[in-house]
């Protein structure tokens, strides 16, 4: 549900992540699908905020969809450089993100830190980067099975948030999803209580390092093994404030299910 403390409602999002599928006739056509099924249930995107986030080489065509049939849908990309410009091969800029107007980018996805060694510092640098573009950065924490067996639930994504924010003031609009890394793809979710438990522990490092009032309107995000049958239980959770989707955003019918979950369970 949209959370109110005080006079801040953060409005939930609700994100899909394409990972490296689709290519950009399938991205314009799942898009289209995607809108005229959100129209058709009159969807509400005030209450709640749909993103999706398709493969750099798709970005232009959702770009020039979204521009010409104006869709209230938010895009960006998987991921983004830590550099300005320059001789990077395969890399991609924020400045080129945000020429085609994307919203958001996912940064320090667990696939990213495990697959390409993706470190803290590098992470940081690239949220910077987000940010010096005016680009709203995903930040992805969470442990995985081992890290959750040593460290206790919340010690490696708190950790890993506070390394994200080093560089980061009072004046950025960024996001955070808590994705236990355990339960991506798996097909087993953290319970809601689990999600929450974490998700309360890293609005505590927002308010430790930049107050309660970024705190108050910075949306946390659960992701692993989101469904239409268990969204609603995570957003009954006070501190969770949406979805990271994966697998199931590339369903038009299950990924609409998931984005109007109130509708079908009264929040």
């Amino acid at each position: 549900m949209a959370a109110v403390n005080g006079s801040v409602r953060r409005v939930p999002l609700i994100a899909g992540n394409w990972k490296m599928n689709l290519d950009h006739l399938q991205a314009i056509a799942v898009v289209q699908k995607l809108a005229w099924t959100l129209k058709d249930a009159g969807h509400d995107y005030s209450a709640v905020e749909v993103a999706v986030f398709p493969p750099f080489t798709d970005l232009r065509s959702v770009q020039t969809l979204v521009s010409a049939d104006k869709l209230p849908i938010a895009f960006g990309g998987q991921d983004v450089s830590e550099h300005d410009s320059g001789a990077y091969t395969g890399e991609i800029a924020a400045s080129f993100l945000a020429a085609l107007e994307s919203r958001y980018v996912i940064i320090g996805h667990s696939e990213r830190r495990t697959l390409h060694n993706e470190t803290d510092e590098q992470v940081a640098a690239k949220v910077a980067q987000a940010i010096k573009n005016n680009i709203a950065p995903i930040i992805c924490v969470g442990e995985t099975a081992e890290d959750l067996e040593t460290h206790g639930a919340s010690a490696v994504p708190v950790a890993q948030l506070r390394a994200a924010l080093a560089s980061v003031d009072s004046a950025a609009d960024f996001v955070v999803a808590y994705e236990p890394v355990w339960a991506i793809g798996s097909g087993q979710a953290a319970t809601p209580e689990q999600a929450e438990q974490v998700a309360a522990a890293l609005r505590g490092v927002i308010v430790e390092l930049l107050g309660e009032d970024v705190a108050a309107k910075t949306r946390i995000l659960y992701g692993g093994s989101v469904k239409s049958g268990n969204i609603a239980g995570f957003m009954r959770e006070p501190n969770v404030d949406g979805a990271l989707v994966g697998g199931a955003s590339l369903d038009v019918a299950e990924f609409s299910a998931i984005i109007r979950y109130q509708k079908h369970v009264g929040l």
